[in-house]
Order: C-alpha cells, then sequence, then structure tokens
C-alpha cells in the first residue's frame, strides 16, 4: 500500500538524484509520509536550492539593523526602544489559480510573518503585475486578487496604504502578487524561532487542520501548463477574522512570560514549522498527530503534515506554562492544545493511533537540502538607443495625456480605495504618492513605506534594472524627508534550470547588490518565487523591492501635490533624455527595446542626501522622483494631486524637447520651493545639478513653446481609465 515508485517521487517534485539523496538519508526507502515531508521541505519555495548561493551575496548588515535573512521577517531598530519588523512575500501561483483567496491568504500569511515575531502589525503594501488588459482573464484576475486584499486586509483591521500594479503580456499566464507587512514592536521583546531545551510542551494554537493547501508549497515550485485550473484544491482558504483574533491572542501571551519559540504554519505548514524550530535550537521533537485539531474526519498523517490551513501557529512553551496558554487561547474561541515535546535526537518522531508513522533526522531536512549552482548566462546588454532615434510625436501634450492614461500610469484610485488605508488613525500619507507615511503610534515620528520595481529595465538588462529598483525605492522614501533604512525583496522569475533565467537572477542580485551597498540600504528579509512560467513562457523578470524609512517628524515630511501658488519649480538631478525602455518609446512609439537608463548610484545619494536636507529645513513644500514617463509625467502628476497648474519652460538646447520632457533619466526629483534662491545656492555648494523648470498656478498644464492643456482634461484621462476598464462587462 503506497508503494513509493519513480511515478509517485516525481509527482511530489523530487529529482531521481534527490530522491537518491533521501534513501541515503534514511538509509531506508521512505513511507508516504516521510517522502512528502521531503518534497515539500526540499521544494524551491522553501528550501532556496537554486538561490541560496546568490544571495549570501546581499548586504544584510548595518547599525540598525537587529535581525536579517534567516528568521520570520527582518527587524531594525527605529530608536526610543522601538523596532520595526517587515517582509514581503509573494503568492503568485494561488492568485492566478483562486484570485481571491490567493490574495487573501496571501495578506494573513505574510501578517503572521510579522506578528509571530512579537510586533503589531500597523501597515500592509502590496506589488501586483497583471497580464495585458486586452488578455480575457485579465479582468477577472485584476477584480479578484483586489477583493481579495481588501477583503482579508480591511476585515483584520491593518491598514492597506501602498503598492503598485502594472500591466505586461509576460503576465499573461502567470500574474505576480507580492504582499508586505510591516509591524511595530519592542525592540526588547522580539520572538524567534528557535527551539531551546529539552522537554518543553510543543503548543498548536489557531484554526483547525483541513486539506485545503496541501502541496502548496510544491505546487508553487512548478510551472504551469494548461491545467491550472486543476490545481485549485492546493490553494488555501483564509479566514481574517480569525486571524485577528490570533493577532490579539499571540501579542496577550507574548506580553507573558511563557513562549520560548514561536513559529506561523505558512508553507509546508505543520511540517515546516516544526522542523525549522527544531533544527534552529539543535533539538529533536516528538509529535503525537491525535492531538492535532482537525476539522475533516479520517485525516491521515501525510495530510495533517502538509496541510496549509491558513491562521495556525506553533510554539514552545515553557514547563508548567500550557494552562497559561490555554487559557489565553481559550478566551479568543481560538483552539489549541499541546501536540508534542521537545527531545534531544536531534529527529522528527510523529506518532498516530499510539505508532510511529514517520521518524526523520531533522538537520538533513532544514539544513542540508539540496544546494544548486545552476548554470547560467549573462543577458545581452542591449545598445543604447539615441534621442535623436525615437520619434517625436506632432502632439507632445496629447502624448503626455496617452501616458497618463495608459494602463501602467493611469491613476489606481480605484484599486486603493477599496482598501481600508486609515484604519488605525495613524495613516499620515495616503496611496498615490511616493511612499505612504504611518505614524508611529504616540510619536511624532513616521514610517516611510514603497514597493517599487520596473520589470521592463529588468528585462533588458538586469544588473540596471536591479540597481534602479532598488535605487527608485530609496528616492521615493527620501522624497518624503524620510531617511531609507532596509529593504525587502521578492523575487520573481521563471524557471532557474534555464540559463537565460539564471542569468536574469544573477544579474539582478548583482545591481541590488551594487545599489544596497552604495545607498547603505541593507536587506533585512525576502522570498524567492521561480518557476513563474506557463507553457514554457516566464515573466518579466521582477525583483520586487520592498522598503522602510524613518522621519524623525512627522510634520516636516512633504507630499507630491502642488498645494499652493507661486511656487518655484525645480528639478534636482541631470537631464540627458534617455529614452530606451521607456514607457513612451513603448506606448507612443510602440517599441520595447534599448538599454534602460544607467543608474549613477554616487549621483543618486548624492542628489537624494541634499533633497532630504533641504525638506527637513522646511525649504521645499512638495516633492515627487521622476521615474516612468520621465519629466513631464511627474510634474503632471503633482499638479492633478494638488489640483494646481503649472508653467515649465523647457532648455534651448540639447536634449531634444521629447526626450527632457519624456526620458527617464534617473536619479531626478521635481520639487516646489518658495525658498529657490536658498535651494539653488545650496545646490551648487553641495555639488547638486539643480535647474528652475517654472511656477506653479492655475489650473492648466503649460510647457513654453508648445501650448497648454488642463488639469480637468488630464484628470479624466489618468483616473479615468481604470474604472471603465473595470465596468466593461
Amino acid at each position: 500500500m503506497n508503494e513509493i515508485t519513480p511515478a509517485t517521487v516525481a509527482a511530489h517534485g523530487l529529482s531521481p538524484e534527490e530522491y537518491a539523496r533521501v534513501r541515503a538519508i534514511l538509509g531506508r526507502t521512505p513511507n508516504l509520509t516521510e517522502l512528502g515531508i521531503f518534497s515539500v521541505m526540499w521544494s524551491e519555495h522553501c528550501s532556496y536550492k537554486s538561490s541560496k548561493k546568490w544571495l549570501k551575496l546581499l548586504p544584510t548588515t548595518a547599525p540598525w539593523v537587529i535581525c536579517g535573512p534567516g528568521e520570520n521577517a527582518g527587524v531594525i531598530d527605529i530608536g526610543d526602544g522601538q523596532a520595526v519588523i517587515f517582509k514581503m512575500e509573494s503568492h503568485n501561483h494561488p492568485s492566478f489559480i483562486e484570485p481571491y483567496q490567493g490574495a487573501a491568504t496571501g495578506v494573513g500569511g505574510i501578517l503572521r510573518d510579522v506578528f509571530t515575531m512579537g510586533a503589531r502589525p500597523i501597515a500592509n503594501l502590496n506589488s501586483l503585475r497583471f497580464g495585458s488588459p486586452d488578455h480575457p482573464r485579465t479582468r477577472h484576475l485584476l477584480g479578484g486578487v483586489v477583493a481579495g486584499i481588501g477583503g482579508y486586509g480591511n476585515c483584520v483591521g491593518v491598514p492597506t496604504v501602498g503598492g503598485e500594479c502594472t500591466f505586461h503580456p509576460a503576465y499573461n499566464g502567470n500574474i505576480l502578487v507580492n504582499a508586505m507587512t510591516v509591524g511595530l514592536a519592542d525592540k526588547n521583546r522580539i520572538f524567534y524561532s528557535a527551539a531551546k531545551g529539552v522537554g518543553l510542551p510543543v503548543v498548536y494554537v489557531g484554526s483547525k487542520t483541513g486539506r485545503d493547501g496541501i502541496h502548496g508549497a510544491t505546487m508553487a515550485s512548478a510551472e504551469f501548463s494548461e491545467d491550472a485550473d486543476a490545481k485549485r484544491p492546493t490553494v488555501q482558504v483564509g479566514d481574517p477574522f480569525t486571524e485577528k483574533l490570533l493577532i490579539e491572542a499571540c501579542l496577550e501571551l507574548m506580553a507573558t512570560d511563557a513562549i520560548v519559540a514561536i513559529q506561523d504554519m505558512g508553507a509546508a505548514g505543520l511540517t515546516s514549522s516544526s522542523f525549522e524550530m527544531a533544527s534552529k535550537g539543535g533539538l529533536g521533537v516528538e509529535l503525537d498527530l491525535d492531538q492535532v485539531p482537525l476539522r475533516e474526519a479520517g485525516m491521515t498523517p501525510y495530510e495533517i503534515m502538509l496541510s496549509e490551513s491558513q491562521e495556525r501557529m506553533l510554539m514552545i512553551v515553557k514547563p508548567g506554562r500550557e494552562d497559561m496558554a490555554k487559557r489565553v487561547f481559550e478566551k479568543w474561541e481560538l483552539d489549541v492544545a499541546v501536540i508534542g515535546r521537545t527531545t534531544d535526537t536531534g529527529h522528527m518522531i510523529l506518532k498516530k493511533d499510539g505508532r510511529v508513522v514517520a521518524d526523520l533526522p531533522i538537520d538533513p531536512l532544514a539544513k542540508a537540502s539540496p544546494q544548486y549552482d545552476r548554470p547560467w548566462r549573462a543577458a545581452p546588454r542591449p545598445a543604447v538607443i539615441p534621442a535623436a532615434d525615437v520619434p517625436q510625436t506632432n502632439d507632445l501634450l496629447g502624448a503626455l495625456k496617452r501616458l497618463l492614461g495608459s494602463p501602467d500610469l493611469a491613476s489606481k484610485r480605484w484599486i486603493w480605495e477599496q482598501y481600508d488605508h486609515m484604519v488605525m488613525a495613524d495613516t499620515a500619507g495616503r496611496p498615490g504618492g511616493d511612499a505612504a507615511l504611518v505614524r508611529v503610534h504616540g510619536t511624532k515620528k513616521a514610517l516611510a513605506l514603497t514597493s517599487d520595481c520596473t520589470p521592463r529595465y529588468c528585462a533588458a538588462d538586469p544588473v540596471e534594472g536591479a540597481r534602479q529598483a532598488v535605487a527608485e525605492a530609496w528616492r521615493n522614501i527620501t522624497a518624503t524627508g524620510a531617511t531609507p533604512l532596509a529593504v525587502t525583496d521578492n523575487m520573481n522569475f521563471g524557471n532557474p534550470e534555464k540559463p537565460e533565467i539564471m542569468g536574469q537572477f544573477a544579474g539582478c542580485i548583482e545591481g541590488m547588490r551594487d545599489a544596497c551597498l552604495a545607498l547603505d540600504f541593507p536587506v533585512v528579509s525576502g522570498n524567492v518565487s521561480f518557476y513563474n512560467e506557463t507553457n514554457g513562457q516566464a515573466i518579466l523578470p521582477t525583483p520586487a523591492i520592498g522598503a522602510v524609512g524613518l522621519i524623525e517628524d512627522v510634520a516636516k515630511a512633504v507630499a507630491i501635490a502642488f498645494k499652493v501658488e507661486g511656487l518655484t519649480v525645480i528639478l534636482v538631478g541631470d537631464t540627458k533624455g534617455h529614452l530606451g525602455a521607456s514607457i513612451y518609446l513603448r506606448e507612443i512609439c510602440g517599441r520595447e527595446e534599448g538599454a534602460p537608463p544607467p543608474v549613477d548610484l554616487d549621483a543618486e545619494r548624492r542628489n537624494g542626501d541634499f533633497v532630504r536636507r533641504m525638506i527637513r529645513e522646511g525649504r521645499i513644500q512638495a516633492c515627487h522622483d521622476v521615474s516612468d514617463g520621465g519629466l513631464l509625467v511627474a510634474v503632471a502628476e503633482m499638479a492633478l494631486a494638488g489640483s494646481v497648474g503649472a508653467e515649465i519652460a523647457p532648455p534651448s538646447d540639447e536634449p531634444p524637447l521629447h526626450a527632457w520632457l519624456f526620458g527617464e533619466d534617473q536619479g531626478r526629483y521635481v520639487a516646489a520651493t518658495r525658498d529657490a534662491q536658498q535651494v539653488l545656492g545650496a545646490a551648487r555648494e553641495a555639488g547638486v545639478p539643480v535647474h528652475v523648470l517654472g511656477t506653479t498656478g492655475g489650473q492648466t498644464l503649460t510647457v513654453g513653446g508648445i501650448g497648454s492643456i488642463s488639469l480637468p482634461e488630464l484628470r479624466e484621462s489618468h483616473e479615468g481609465w481604470l474604472p471603465r476598464y473595470m465596468a466593461t462587462a
């Protein structure tokens, strides 16, 4: 019964070589439960077997970093005895199969990663990628994902304050749903997952275990084909109301001295949580599966261990504190059960109906998973496209209107208005700007939060594209006046067994490393999502960057909006008019080609530090980084945000006018100031290029020598596309 055949092994995602390694470790043939445990623990999703080598290259330390990668989430010090705990994770495959539950449980999972370390979640963000708007599934997927994110986050009472959403045909068969949570904790009350001590009770808390999500981790470690819908049973089902109870119960117990270690049951459920806790503590564990709370009769050990039912946690408590834990969790109407004990054997012993059903050495599963040095081929770097080789449209203001109404640049208000972004009453900067601002409750301080990536740059040149992703996240935080502190990442790529895909990954790691080192922006947590392919067609390389910064006095922060007339509009940074891989080239000229804009990291640092200083000195009243669409798009977004127009004057010399207006040169900011002479003087002293563009005022956007366009006309284009698209039958 349950004979282990080559077909069984293949169905569990293990290669023949990996299965041979399993047998060597055990000294025998595994039973089905043991095979299932090996399969999830050694899946790409859980073991990072193709990426471990490369992830070690990223900078992860700084004086303000308390805990870097390796725990449930990263931890940074923000002073005053407080710490911020944050992470980003993917739920791509489940969201493509079942968009509402896939996205909802993605939010639930990342919330647990944060509050399991002792933090109260205070903000959610997301990074979403969908296929072409013309694809028949895109509208359904977008609607379901947004509803799932809003449905879970709104019910659990954590504000969703920021994110991004773009479209490209490369995501037609494999959307990306990356979720990020940020929490606040006492720096002296942070909880880790390493179990320490023999004979300690292993306590299960939260929801009952069912059959949903079985093999979710394995499914997330494989490509899609036409049978994606057949994988629907591997998608978990979430309950945000139970999650809210779980948050409060965990934080209540964390206020006592009962907990030794704690881990959420995420991918691979009870298997990963128990193995990781035991391995980090150098212990063994014995579990009695008859004690696991079940919501379905007749569940096998295989199903119990591999279930990914949501809203569950595993903790090790001090001897004699079991009753305390039970009282807390029963008060919150949650299941709680002592399901085992820690041992000194270094083995995981599973019992069911009084007999041993699995006996596995812990470290070979948790620490000695396969590690591959995959063959890789560097992506060829495309040629730079001279601005003069890109056609200039006869209607430049019409081009602006088209760009603002294009799927990538159109307002995402339709999305974020479905999220409760004001719950908890500490949101100081709403979605729609460069970075969200969330007050640190009871203080003047605020966190600046953002998520960013430009996949078309990464596809053209992974190294430069990843540098830009980090630099733009850094700029977005800087543009509010906050100091960027640290990064979490979500590395979304195709099949790592293909050298060209592995080359994209290696290039992006190199670019991220360069930028993080130059900007003192360490990576403290993250996630790798490979096999984002359908029928061999990979997504664009998408190393999404989530970032956190701090401003000591939120009253000094600025937003992107032109709020008053008569301010001088200035441009910080040099403009050469780079149009390769730009939105203008794609949307106006119908071409996707050329090298992306180069990132001068020294200039990024110099320009950003200057902008931040000017904001803190009160010399800048509005600020926006220049990114997709270039200078004129940035100015238009600032005008629309504050309902105040502007008049700007192009230079009389190089670059060509369309390249000056729409080029995507990096390291630039548009700012509005009432102290122009002081800012210009300070820029000269700092060696920072600053150019006067014009002034704010009126209800039009005027470009000297070209003409004017009204803000209502631009607004209709900018804010109208997405609601019209989603309203179309």
